[in-house]
């Protein structure tokens, strides 16, 4: 089966779901306030951010076991990993940093950015940039990661949350929770290439894997908006729980899992009806979701 693992801030815990029945199979107890969750491309670990312990913790799939835990600093949030799976981002709220992670060696270097207190991050598929949002400011942190700093900023709108990266590597999706809107960026030039208004509190982002979508959360609204992904345009809204914010697709795209924090409950969408097919219990305040891949194919993974 593919599964899919949410973390729960206030239970302390990972839910386990197996995403053909969408029943919950088993609870991961991890501690603390559990956070930003990857998974490797092999789908055998996961790299959990606890902001409550400030450390990445490392956990063994098979066993659902925590191996190893590496301080990351504190308030860490956000997680993202390379797509060759050989590095983990994760971004450090109270210090202004993103931590970088050998997967291989567990060996960690911190790139200081200009934001202030930074959310999330993802690679570009190349692995030669980093992009990082911050919550209280209005613009993208750039890091080369070839020189292991911060180059430059892309003004968007205000605090930016959740992105992602289009499948083909040319664009990048932001959304910004104050200025509601969700902001197309070129990658080759650094430019905004587009920009469209979105719900209210604009939070989570996620691309389709066949490139044509974007899903977005909107957190006060409690929907979750699908953009066409070229003209920017709302295809969908659909409602879901209370306080949407991170989200993953199951490999072949056809099920989106939604993380609402208030309603305690994971969101199941029917990407091509655009419909809400039914909630599944969690834990307390899950946060969001990363979903495992089968047969070593390639991972959605969480904000």
């Amino acid at each position: 089966a593919v599964l899919a693992y949410v973390p729960n801030e206030a239970s302390g815990s990972l839910s386990v779901i197996d995403t053909e029945t969408d029943q919950v199979i088993d609870e991961i107890m991890v501690g603390g306030k559990p956070r930003g969750t990857v998974i490797d491309p092999q789908g055998n670990t996961a790299y959990l951010a606890n902001q409550q312990m400030g450390s990445l913790q490392i956990i063994n799939l098979k066993t659902r076991q925590i191996e190893s835990s590496i301080p990351i600093g504190e308030s860490p949030e956000g997680s993202s990993i390379s797509a060759d799976g050989g590095w983990v981002a994760v971004a450090v709220e109270e210090t202004n940093q993103v931590v970088l992670v050998n997967t291989a060696t567990l060996q960690k270097k911190s790139i200081t950015v200009s934001g202030k207190n930074p959310e999330h991050s993802r690679f570009s598929p190349d692995g030669h940039l980093l992009f990082v949002s911050a919550e209280e400011g209005s613009e993208v942190d750039i890091v080369n990661l070839q020189t292991g700093r911060q180059t430059g900023q892309i003004k968007i709108g205000n605090r930016p949350r959740g992105l992602d990266v289009s499948p083909d590597g040319q664009y990048l999706f932001v959304a910004t929770e104050l200025s509601q809107e969700l902001y197309k960026i070129n990658i080759a030039t650094l430019q905004v290439a587009g920009r469209q208004k979105l719900g209210l509190r604009s939070n989570g982002v996620l691309a389709h894997p066949d490139g044509n979508r974007i899903f977005v959360s909107n957190g006060g609204d409690h929907t979750v908006s699908m953009i066409d992904a070229a003209s920017l345009k709302t295809l969908a809204t659909i409602s879901v729980g209370q306080r949407p914010w991170n989200m993953a697709l199951t490999p072949d795209g056809n099920k989106l899992y939604v993380a609402c924090g208030r309603s305690g409950v994971v969101s199941v969408i029917d990407v091509n009806k655009a419909s809400r097919l039914k909630d599944i219990q969690v834990g307390k305040l899950p946060w969001g979701v990363a979903i495992q891949s089968v047969n070593n194919k390639p991972l959605q993974i969480t904000n």
